[in-house]
């Protein structure tokens, strides 16, 4: 039997960070140091601003990697969502995906109307708290937007099958195990 590293836990990682932030907001019933809704949502239109080099990455790396470069990636901005909240959509699509109709990869950023404070989420995964105000923040949420562009693929392809990733067809070069 193989022995494997066991891995240390970091003492404070940059993500249990974001969800003390969180919870803080929670508490204080604040987002960062605003209280009200327009100065909650001037925070938003930063968060989003900072974030959004990282999720273009994020989205990048499965294009280059799993969709090989066959993807097209697209932001919405920062626009009014339906309930009158905020939000920013970034999506991937590309030809597999669109094939068999199913939803693209989505990264979105959301401040809800009846929200408290805005949130991460997937088009087909569940919401992260979004409590960023600086661009280290913004740099540390970089695993996250990795996790939920990768969560994204993983429940497309239960959508449709392997097949709409152009990486998993006969051919092409797959990494090892």
């Amino acid at each position: 039997m193989m022995s494997h590293p066991t891995p240390k836990a970091v003492s404070n990682p940059d993500n249990v960070g974001a969800l003390l932030r969180h919870f803080a907001d929670l508490r204080d019933m604040t987002h960062g140091e605003a209280v009200t809704r327009q100065d909650k949502e001037a925070l938003f239109h930063e968060a989003v601003e900072l974030l959004d080099p990282y999720a273009r990455l994020a989205l990048d790396e499965i294009d280059e990697a799993l969709l090989l470069n066959e993807g097209s990636l697209q932001s919405t901005g920062v626009i009014r969502s339906k309930d009158n909240g905020l939000a920013c959509t970034w999506t991937l699509t590309w030809k597999e995906q669109a094939a068999f109709g199913i939803p693209p990869i989505t990264i979105q950023a959301f401040y809800g109307r009846g929200f408290h404070h805005p949130h991460l989420r997937g088009g087909t995964v569940g919401e992260w708290p979004l409590n960023v105000f600086d661009s280290a923040q913004a740099a540390a949420e970089l695993p996250t937007l990795r996790a939920i562009a990768a969560a994204e693929i993983h429940n497309l392809v239960f959508l449709a099958n392997y097949s709409i990733v152009p990486a998993s067809k006969p051919g092409t070069i797959t990494p090892s195990r």
